[in-house]
């Protein structure tokens, strides 16, 4: 797959409104998919926010791996100016503290008596509207299990001192990691057209088979695990009844099925990515740099 180029006029129009308005932001509430933290936090938040401070919720935390949000929940947590919490939209006692939470991270604003304006931000499809209805009590944003439901900014009043904006999804102009691209895809936050359903299924197949074999096993009743992604697609379309005349497996509906049982917590809770997975991504993207700069020096003399 190569690098993803998706940036629909709305969310450049979505981009240049929250710039507009930052300056009447006390706190950023980012919401991440707790299942892939990195890949779902967004760059251009942290150039839009302007050293605002951050409140980054990991959400869908049934979804993921506990061991891993621990890991993930440490290293946001040691950075500055960032909270970070995992919870999930059924943690309605969490939800409530979150308004606590963003006034201590303005505590200046706060002993003020004056509400705190907090912007609710998010790529596509991380539960940014289900999280605001839950903070409101009742229902304000459409929902929906697709990216892109939201698309204006709007401006809600939380009683409790805080004053809420939510914003539209957006994703930055070009996703250059592609495993994260890919991660995005199989998560939903990427529309299923953007990038062909059968590399993404075939992407989600082999990392399964690589960290949660077992459960892809126990799942789809395979005895023994294919050597390939397209093999494992196939076996799961034998096992579901995905059958063509003749005994062809339709590939394309395996792969709406092993994505969108992932999708659903079908096959337990996973994590996508670690800590320690992204912090040798920017090593290695370091290095590069170094090297490719040095080349570019020594072409010069």
């Amino acid at each position: 797959m190569s690098r993803i180029n998706w940036f629909p006029g709305h969310m450049h129009k979505a981009r240049k409104e929250i710039a507009e308005v930052m300056d009447e932001v006390d706190v950023v509430i980012e919401v991440l998919d707790a299942r892939l933290p990195r890949s779902s936090e967004n760059p251009l938040v942290e150039t839009l926010r302007k050293g605002k401070p951050v409140l980054k919720l990991l959400n869908k935390q049934d979804l993921a791996d506990p061991m891993v949000t621990d890991d993930w929940l440490a290293y946001f947590n040691d950075q500055e100016g960032i909270k970070a919490i995992s919870l999930d939209q059924g943690d309605h006692a969490l939800i409530k503290r979150i308004s606590s939470l963003c006034k201590s991270l303005v505590p200046a604003r706060a002993k003020a008596d004056r509400p705190v304006r907090a912007m609710i931000m998010g790529i596509p499809n991380v539960g940014k509207s289900t999280l605001l209805n839950a903070m409101m009590g009742r229902k304000l944003a459409k929902v929906g299990n697709e990216p892109a439901i939201t698309r204006h900014q709007k401006r809600y009043t939380v009683q409790d001192g805080m004053a809420l904006s939510d914003t539209p999804g957006i994703l930055w102009p070009k996703i250059e990691d592609i495993d994260s691209g890919y991660l995005l895809a199989v998560s939903g936050a990427i529309k299923d057209t953007a990038i062909e359903h059968e590399l993404v299924a075939a992407f989600a197949a082999e990392f399964m088979a690589n960290h949660y074999a077992g459960r892809l096993m126990g799942r789809y009743k395979i005895t023994d695990l294919p050597d390939t992604a397209d093999q494992i697609l196939d076996e799961i379309g034998r096992k579901r009844g995905c059958l063509r005349p003749g005994g062809v497996v339709d590939r394309h509906k395996a792969s709406e099925i092993l994505i969108n049982e992932m999708r659903g917590g079908k096959l337990g809770r996973i994590s996508f990515e670690t800590p320690a997975e992204w912090q040798e991504k920017e090593e290695a993207a370091r290095l590069a740099a170094l090297e490719a700069a040095e080349e570019n020096t020594e072409g010069k003399l």
